[in-house]
């Protein structure tokens, strides 16, 4: 069945007209106008009615006609046209994506050590398979000034006054820990926290309160606490069992596809800031920063995308394990 189908396909792309009349036929049908589709095609109407007429004389079939004096298509050329102009999309589409992949230059990017190491990292080679002519240099600093760097994933709530700034990525917030954490010592529900260590990545402590308050467990009567000086150290931190630390959809998902970190119950926040692409305004539409851009959405698509557990709705508290 197979070899019989792929015959069909051979035969069939046998069968196929010439480029050169599909061409004319497309730009005529779109314009209703030879002389127009001729000044498209940069040859004369001439020619134009030539390259219809062998189409016609192929296809065994009138593609137009003229009703007092204008161009119409007939009914076999309406049915043709829609087919005709989206092949012709496919292959403009399938030579921009080429010439994207062309895109070549030096490209600096910076970001905060944790999104780098344990998100960005993990899928540069992927970018550079599809951009491998753009030479990245990829700097881990938590506030680096946008105007040193070409492009910067900054987390924050901005403005970012005299940069171009695009929203990439809202957060959640939610537990994470060691699955071998677990297994020592019991972790089945928020009161359990007060026995464990609770690791943070910021000065003040303010996103592990604000989980605390939605679980309705502000105070933590007992529980340690383990201050770092970044999120990054304190994933690590948490990697290793010294305790919990506040996980993301984002900079946590590969290390929780791969095991190193679980989620020991539900209940997610919203972090009080989210990522950013940040560039210089007059890099906003440069080639290589562009192609940067198109690949760090496509990596936030939703089959790419792990978040565990589901996002709370905005507004609601976060809900406790029972």
């Amino acid at each position: 069945m197979g070899a019989c189908s792929g015959t069909a396909i051979l035969f069939m792309r046998k069968r196929l007209p010439p480029l050169n009349p599909l061409r004319a036929f497309e730009a005529t049908a779109r314009h209703l106008s030879v002389s127009r589709a001729a000044k498209e095609l940069n040859v004369t109407p001439g020619a134009v009615s030539h390259q219809v007429r062998a189409l016609e004389e192929a296809l065994r079939v009138k593609l137009f006609r003229r009703t007092a004096g204008h161009l119409q298509l007939t009914s076999y050329g309406s049915a043709y046209q829609p087919a005709i102009a989206a092949a012709f999309d496919s292959i403009a589409e399938a030579s921009a994506l080429l010439t994207r992949q062309k895109t070549e230059g030096d490209l600096v990017v910076s970001c905060v050590q944790a999104l780098a190491s344990f998100w960005l990292i993990p899928r540069l080679g992927g970018f550079a398979e599809r951009y491998p002519d753009i030479r990245l240099k990829l700097v881990a600093a938590e506030e680096a000034d946008p105007a040193d760097v070409d492009v910067a994933i900054r987390y924050g709530v901005g403005p970012w006054p005299g940069f171009h700034a695009q929203l990439w990525s809202h957060m959640e917030l939610f537990p994470v820990c060691s699955p071998t954490l677990v297994n020592q010592k019991p972790l089945r529900s928020v009161a359990d926290l007060a026995a464990h260590t609770l690791i943070h990545g910021d000065e003040d402590g303010n996103e592990w309160q604000m989980w605390l308050q939605a679980a309705r467990a502000p105070t933590m009567v007992g529980a340690r606490y383990l201050k770092l000086s970044n999120w990054h150290l304190a994933i690590e931190a948490a990697i290793y069992g010294h305790g919990i630390t506040l996980g993301d959809n984002i900079t946590t998902s590969s290390l929780l596809a791969e095991g190193k970190l679980i989620v020991p119950f539900g209940g997610t926040v919203p972090a009080t800031g989210a990522f950013y692409i940040v560039c210089r305004n007059e890099l906003r539409n440069a080639a290589t920063l562009r192609a940067f851009t198109d690949w760090l959405n496509s990596e936030l698509m939703p089959e790419k995308r792990i978040t565990a557990p589901p996002p709370a709705k905005k507004g609601r508290k976060a809900k406790s394990a029972e």
